[in-house]
């Protein structure tokens, strides 16, 4: 069986693992090497980084709108093309290529969360459950039937960055199972998605990290969670701007402006919020790295209680 294979990130480079060990992949799509670093140099992605390790031939088209980007995938004569967070929409032309049309693992349970940053939303929400579906695709933006599905619990104080790495694993073992059936030749029944419980996960912008006092603790607890590692929350703390990459909620009702420090001790950083308190536990000053929040008391003994 000869697979395409086309994904950008660290999510995808399991599922390229898994693909790999069940079938031939012919290349690898990826998108072009973009400045990164200080140097702002060219940097390969992640996928890019795997194929070339593999051997596998690697394209990286700016988008399939040339009739020669379209003839360069139908000479590879593809059996299937999987695709996990490649970056592109695919336009119907492209879908029809290959003889068992195009696969997608995305990470959520569709309808649910379709779109860009699933991982981050998810948590941001509040949800206590996500997973991965594998999806034949269409031309809408994560609209496809569903092949297979798996679920998890989000853990209370999982970040965006573990989940991100569990779901990439499920995605893996999700993608492989699916294979193993195809390659088996037993069809997989398609589920089409449902009209209700439809939900976007737009692309997250970095002005989304710097948090409002104003808000509610536990919204503001999800979002640190969730923009860890990427974009990480920010607030200003006592005048200064710091990075949070841990806070909890707490149900506590107090009659303090939002933003005003409640109390500051070895368990925490307390900040007043719109409704109830958040105790910041890890944070990081400019230039800094992460530290407790109660070696960040050590140099602002002004917060002490």
């Amino acid at each position: 069986m000869r697979i395409v294979f086309a994904g950008t990130p660290e999510f995808a480079v399991p599922c390229l693992r898994a693909a790999a060990g069940k079938a031939e992949v012919v290349a690898v799509y990826t998108q072009p090497d973009r400045p990164a670093g200080r140097g702002r140099g060219l940097a390969p992605s992640p996928v890019k980084l795997e194929a070339v390790q593999r051997g596998i031939p690697v394209l990286q088209p700016e988008n399939f709108k040339s009739a020669l980007s379209k003839q360069a995938l139908r000479a590879l004569k593809p059996d299937l093309m999987v695709v996990v967070a490649y970056g592109l929409l695919l336009p119907q032309s492209v879908l029809d290529i290959p003889v068992h049309g195009c696969w997608n693992v995305h990470a959520s349970l569709l309808p649910r969360w379709r779109g860009a940053a699933p991982i981050q939303r998810a948590i941001e929400a509040g949800d206590t459950r996500s997973g991965v579906c594998l999806m034949q695709m269409e031309k809408g933006l994560d609209t496809g039937p569903v092949l297979l599905a798996q679920a998890l619990d989000i853990g209370a104080n999982e970040t965006g960055g573990q989940l991100h790495d569990r779901l990439s694993a499920l995605g893996a073992q999700v993608l492989a199972d699916g294979l193993g059936l195809l390659r088996a030749s037993i069809r997989l029944p398609a589920y089409p998605q449902p009209d209700e419980g439809v939900t976007y996960a737009h692309k997250i912008d970095k002005t989304e990290a710097r948090l409002d006092w104003s808000r509610p603790a536990v919204a503001l607890a999800n979002r640190v969670r969730a923009f860890n590692p990427w974009p990480m929350a920010e607030a200003q703390l006592a005048g200064e701007r710091v990075r949070i990459h841990g806070a909890v909620a707490l149900d506590e009702a107090h009659a303090a402006l939002p933003g005003t420090v409640l109390r500051a001790g070895r368990d925490g950083i307390d900040v007043a919020c719109g409704t109830g308190a958040l105790r910041l536990r890890v944070l990081q000053r400019d230039g800094g790295k992460a530290i407790t929040a109660a070696d960040y008391l050590n140099a602002r003994r002004d917060l002490r209680a």
